[in-house]
């Protein structure tokens, strides 16, 4: 790590270690309890806000809350994956949702699908667990270990922070503390996540992202579970109805910003620059999912709409497409406790009202919802 690049303005201190040859690590300072925020950063900061409390109020308004935070955290896994080179397509999360499957080869796609579904799975676990603990160190390892659950990584301590000198970049752009380090700066960390309530939501929400990030606990997965603890503070601390925040696909959009602010930190203390960043990507995340929202929303009365004349069960199927856009016969089947012919027929009505159409080049044969598809997962400005 280039020692050159860190100034007085720094927000922590550089410690020599040995990573087969001579280097130097960095180790923050803890994180204040109270924290001024600069008359130039106030109107990005109450418009982060007002975004943030309407997708909270449109997501309470909703007939049920998975119209909406099931594809923003579906999206959420794909995006933050991505950020860490592991990807997976909407269509391939989908199918491998419906059927997963053990991969029989380390290149076998398989892996990529499931590490992007433990994502999702670990988002979900950690927002469960805060029913019963605070945010804290044990909730954090228990995504960790969801994450690495069956995936490359199991063989990386799931769950267990690091015990050995990790860096990140095979040039050693950033080397975080050394493991005998670890236990002061969590501890910290952790009385951070709970003490320091006299600072805005968010802004404490992005203190503690770059915090995690720095300290780097873990030996893999430190980006992921970095992201995954972001949404699960900004739940918290803004006291949302669910988890709804998700920033990774911002993140993505402007990856050298993400990683060149979060160095800029550590290595001069530019923490304005840092959180307006994040402000302006609260701002355009929060407006993309009021957008999927209402555009879900309407979509949802329109399907109901088209099939109004046809059995009930047409109604039960499209909200399971809301869940997930894709089925097989079999799935209804299983799902509707009807027979084959049943479930084959209800497909074909649904795909002459245009809501289902088969899916190419994909075995056994899937249908899916295309209209629904694009409005939950699309990346194009929606």
């Amino acid at each position: 790590m280039d020692d050159r690049r860190f100034t007085k303005n720094s927000t922590g201190k550089l410690v020599p270690v040995s990573i087969g040859d001579r280097d130097w690590a960095f180790i923050p300072r803890a994180l204040p309890r109270k924290w001024f925020i600069p008359n130039e950063l106030w109107p990005t900061l109450a418009t982060a806000r007002e975004e943030l409390s309407r997708l909270d109020g449109i997501g309470r308004t909703l007939p049920s809350a998975e119209l909406l935070l099931t594809p923003l955290q579906r999206r959420e896994a794909i995006r933050s994956s991505s950020l860490e080179g592991t990807y997976a397509s909407a269509e391939e999360l989908l199918l491998f949702e419906l059927q997963p499957t053990d991969a029989t080869s380390a290149n076998d796609r398989t892996n990529d699908w499931r590490e992007v579904s433990n994502y999702a799975e670990a988002v979900r676990a950690g927002t469960a667990m805060l029913d019963e603990l605070p945010l804290s160190l044990r909730v954090i390892r228990g995504m960790h270990q969801r994450l690495l659950h069956g995936v490359r990584g199991r063989d990386r301590a799931p769950g267990e922070f690091r015990r050995n000198q990790v860096h990140i970049g095979a040039d050693r752009r950033y080397v975080p503390p050394p493991p005998n380090e670890l236990g002061r700066c969590l501890d910290d960390f952790e009385r951070f996540l709970n003490e320091a309530d006299t600072i805005d939501p968010l802004i404490r929400c992005y203190l503690a992202h770059y915090q995690f990030e720095a300290i780097h606990p873990f030996i893999d997965g430190n980006g992921r579970v970095g992201r995954a603890l972001l949404s699960l503070c900004a739940f918290k601390w803004s006291r949302l109805s669910r988890p709804w925040l998700y920033m990774s696909a911002y993140f993505e959009r402007n990856k050298d910003e993400y990683i060149d602010r979060l160095f800029a930190i550590s290595a001069g203390g530019e923490w304005n620059e840092w959180l307006e960043f994040c402000l302006r990507g609260t701002i355009e995340v929060c407006r993309d999912g009021a957008i999927r929202c209402d555009r879900l929303r309407l979509l949802r009365e329109t399907c109901h709409a088209r099939v109004a004349s046809v059995n009930k069960r047409m109604h039960a199927i499209i909200e399971r497409l809301f869940v997930n856009p894709i089925t097989r016969v079999t799935d209804l089947v299983r799902a509707l406790n009807v027979t084959y012919p049943t479930a084959r027929a209800d497909i074909d009505r649904l795909m002459q009202a245009g809501i289902l159409r088969e899916l190419p080049d994909v075995s056994p044969k899937a249908f899916y919802a295309p209209e629904i598809m694009h409005a939950a997962y699309n990346d194009d400005e929606p």
